[in-house]
């Protein structure tokens, strides 16, 4: 069986052949009816300048489709390739409520398996055929799941400027809008500042002026949250993002300064090459531990729950293959104590959001919701993006995910190389070694 062309007109360089399905990968066993994938393909757009990656996957039911984020925005163009050149054969032909048997098969074929481009482009497929299931059966994704456990999910946001002040009058915006949940970051001397305007040609006389310097940061920090406690007191829930950038003994040092401030996580406080050493890290900590955004592997993700490393648990369903191993992964966080706090910045579709708010609204073990509020063009390539409304995000009434994609509008917007990349390369020290980006 033969399907249609898997390329997309977001990418002219990719070659128009067909997909040809695999008789291997059809499972041995017969369906009530005749209907099946017939084509399988990524589609790339940057209507916010983000590169962003969705998996459509059409059906034989003429107007039947379903959509799925396969979003690794720093290295879009392999994703989009994985989809289309070595996972929609192993997809088309098959009927698409075999969600579990398709996943796993994608997940296996390639031997080695997880890493951010095999498990983005597996998670597309795998929510797309979730959004699929949706429509079908004519009910929201989270019906699909048991239904909801909550009215709605609680978000936090991000207030950040160039100084304390800056950032705490941003803070106060987000307040008086409804948000009860803000994590601050602050200007620091240097080009590699995360989440803040940079401070540049701060240290004049080192062999890069423009460095990043850990120890000064450690000092500093700490003030920041000491006047937003003088000025908003304890009614309002603050967190802090130290992006992967201490060593485990600095992360301690850093999350026992935060003591006196009550905040509500302190998140990824070391690289992921070292957590081996986030038990000790929590275990130190007075204040709660969020990890995960940087994983790709639920195996991974599983293995922080089990042995104790995370209090929060941050990871999102476009990285780790899906809805389906998010599902069982956030079963096992909530049989061990831990909850949610699900990674979603810009560089998630609006799809990757709705599998987010799928799981959140349906669990125990929610926590929090990381939101992004996107610009009306990202509303007009994907009609019913989430929209937070007083701090808070609620999962589309619609089947399915209730996302759809405007593909003739997608097409003004092309995605640009390399956005990330020119960043990380300067983010150094002072004395000019690479720092984590």
């Amino acid at each position: 069986m033969t399907g249609p062309v898997s390329g997309t007109p977001l990418r002219p360089d990719q070659p128009h052949d067909t997909v040809i399905a695999l008789p291997e990968a059809v499972p041995p066993w017969q369906h009530r009816e005749a209907l099946r994938v017939t084509r399988v393909r990524a589609i790339v757009t940057a209507p916010e300048g983000i590169p962003l990656v969705v998996v459509r996957v059409d059906t034989s039911d003429d107007g039947l489709f379903g959509l799925g984020c396969a979003t690794f925005t720093h290295r879009y163009e392999a994703v989009a390739a994985a989809v289309d050149a070595h996972v929609a054969p192993l997809v088309v032909g098959r009927h698409p409520a075999d969600i579990e048997d398709i996943t796993r098969l994608i997940h296996y074929s390639s031997y080695w398996r997880n890493g951010p481009v095999l498990n983005n482009a597996l998670s597309g497929v795998d929510q797309a055929l979730w959004d699929i299931a949706g429509k079908r059966a004519g009910l929201p994704v989270h019906e699909l799941l048991g239904g909801r456990a909550r009215a709605a999910v609680e978000t936090y946001t991000h207030a950040t400027g160039r100084d304390v002040r800056e950032t705490l009058d941003r803070a106060e915006e987000l307040l008086a809008r409804g948000y009860r949940n803000i994590r601050l970051q602050t200007g620091q001397p240097g080009t590699g500042t995360y989440a803040a305007p940079p401070l540049p040609a701060a240290y004049p006389r080192s062999p890069y002026p423009d460095g990043w310097d850990a120890e000064r940061y450690l000092r500093s920090a700490p003030a920041l949250f000491a006047a937003a406690r003088e000025r908003f007191g304890t009614g309002l829930n603050l967190m802090h993002d130290v992006h992967s950038r201490l060593t485990p003994k600095q992360a301690v040092v850093l999350a026992r300064a935060l003591e006196p401030y009550g905040l509500s996580f302190l998140e990824d406080v070391i690289a992921p090459e070292h957590y081996d050493r986030l038990p000790e890290v929590r275990a130190a900590s007075p204040v709660p531990i969020a990890v995960g955004e940087q994983l790709s592997s639920v195996t991974d993700a599983a293995r922080l729950v089990r042995e104790g490393s995370v209090d929060l648990l941050r990871l999102h369903t476009s990285s780790v293959g899906g809805l389906t191993p998010t599902r069982k992964l956030v079963a096992l966080a909530e049989l061990c104590g831990v909850r949610t706090a699900f990674h979603s910045p810009g560089d998630i579709s609006p799809v990757g959001v709705a599998a987010n708010l799928a799981v959140d609204i349906s669990t125990p073990a929610f926590g929090y919701q990381e939101s992004h509020e996107y610009e009306d063009t990202v509303h007009e390539v994907f009609p019913g993006t989430p929209v937070v409304r007083d701090g808070h995000l609620a999962p589309s009434p619609d089947p399915g995910w209730g996302i759809g994609l405007d593909e003739k509008a997608a097409r003004r917007f092309p995605p640009t190389k390399h956005l990330h990349d020119r960043w990380a390369a300067r983010v150094r020290r002072p004395d000019g070694g690479l720092e984590a980006p």
